[in-house]
């Protein structure tokens, strides 16, 4: 009742046992629910304050750390045909072991001796070459002899010129001792003529004295001729000389011009040697490549061409190879919106394909059946699937990778970013917003947006 009016109403107005009034009151049950939900309210608002762990998501496989101990392809070196396998798939081999082996194909290398007769015409060449070698040295020789002949050729004829001119200097006082005893001659024939024309001498005497002249003249006439011919000597002598010397150079070009030829000869000779040393070796190279050998230790995966008798190209592939040495990996491809969240060194939890694994979004420390990790490189080129490729190494200050784990399993990557609180990353998700990623600072997810902002 209200109770508006002021006549106060007795008490047997309002009877206990009415049942009105005990259907009209709440039920106990519905306290109980409220409680409830009060509860549950405060349990939401302190859920509201957990810390979250951003995490970045993304799909991977496991692969090896280094390039060399991934699985690799043994190509086949020259073109053959496959004449016997001594392998199996999933066989295990070590290093240098015979995975197959290959018969030639081409005509240039069917002659089982190749080897043996290309290294028969290297030492032919080699016979040339030194035989090369003595023809030079004896033209050297030759020329040296030469050049010794020259030098006694020409001084002896220098000593005939040497005496030709000492003759001329003889020659020529007796052409001048003739001169003046002609003059003398002369005189004494001009004084008795004088007298003999006065008749003051007999012509006996002046007879005698015209004889004497005839004489003079006579002996300076030849010593005149000899005179020229000593000089006629000596030019002879000369030219001699310069034929002499002419006559050796020529020689001697023609020596040296022999010598060389013969050592352009032994240079091609060695050059010769050098190529069928090339071909040689390359023939002994080509032999062993007939036997394919297992690169590293490791297990046989494939055998891409099985058959025998199958003729392959070079470089073809044989067979497939899983290095047995190896340092597992995930290579996980993010989305180029997510890269720049990931770092080096930035942790990584794995949920391997056939090993078990609970994971709570948020709380990675609650999950089980992870696998911690630590990324070791970041592709600076986009991937062909338009995502960017990071290489994810395990972390050893976590538990280690399971051993039955091989490569090329799948993987599935969460990346731990920042913690935050739950309230924060709602209203995150809601707006829309990339996780944040600032390390080094202390405080929850909205002082940390502050301080990025700033």
């Amino acid at each position: 009742m209200l109770n508006i009016s002021k006549n106060n109403l007795p008490a047997s107005a309002f009877p206990e046992n009415l049942k009105v009034s005990s259907r009209t009151r709440l039920p106990s049950w519905h306290w109980t629910f409220r409680r409830l939900m009060g509860v549950v309210v405060v349990i939401f608002l302190l859920f509201m304050f957990l810390p979250w762990t951003q995490n970045v998501r993304a799909d991977g496989r496991v692969t090896t750390l280094r390039p060399e101990q991934r699985p690799q392809t043994v190509h086949a070196t020259i073109a053959g045909r496959i004449e016997r396998w001594y392998v199996a798939e999933g066989q295990a081999v070590k290093r240098g072991d015979t995975l197959v082996f290959l018969s030639e194909v081409k005509a240039d290398y069917f002659d089982p001796e190749l080897v043996a007769r290309v290294g028969d015409q290297v030492v032919a060449k080699r016979g040339s070459i030194s035989s090369y070698g003595q023809k030079a040295e004896a033209l050297l020789d030759q020329m040296a002899a030469m050049r010794k002949e020259l030098e006694s050729k020409t001084a002896q004829i220098r000593n005939k010129i040497e005496q030709a001119r000492l003759k001329i200097e003889s020659d020529s006082i007796k052409v001048a001792q003739a001169d003046i005893d002609l003059q003398v001659a002369r005189r004494q024939f001009e004084g008795i003529k004088a007298l003999y024309d006065k008749g003051l001498e007999p012509l006996t005497k002046f007879e005698e004295r015209r004889l004497k002249l005839q004489d003079a003249e006579t002996k300076r006439i030849a010593a005149q001729n000899q005179l020229a011919s000593s000089k006629n000597d000596l030019a002879i002598y000369q030219t001699e000389l310069r034929l002499v010397q002419n006559e050796t150079a020529n020689k001697i070009a023609k020596a040296e011009s022999d010598r060389f030829s013969t050592l352009s000869d032994r240079f091609d000779a060695e050059a010769s040697v050098s190529k069928l040393q090339i071909e040689l070796e390359n023939y002994a190279r080509r032999q062993n490549f007939y036997y394919i050998l297992a690169p590293q230790d490791g297990f046989i995966v494939q055998a891409i061409k099985p058959g025998i008798g199958e003729i392959i190209k070079e470089g073809e592939p044989l067979v497939s190879i899983q290095p047995a040495d190896y340092q597992l990996a995930v290579e996980m491809y993010v989305k180029p919106l997510d890269l720049p969240l990931i770092q080096l060194g930035s942790k990584v939890r794995f949920l391997f394909d056939g090993w078990p694994a609970f994971f709570f979004s948020g709380w990675p420390g609650v999950s089980l059946g992870t696998f911690g990790g630590k990324v070791v490189a970041i592709d600076r080129n986009i991937s062909s699937n338009g995502k960017f490729r990071v290489l994810i190494a395990p972390d050893p200050n976590d538990y280690p990778w399971p051993d039955a784990l091989l490569p090329g399993g799948g993987a599935k990557g969460i990346a731990l970013l920042n913690n935050v609180p739950v309230w924060y990353e709602l209203w995150r998700i809601i707006n829309g917003f990339p996780p944040d990623l600032y390390q080094g600072l202390p405080g929850g997810g909205a002082s940390k947006e502050k301080e990025g902002k700033k």
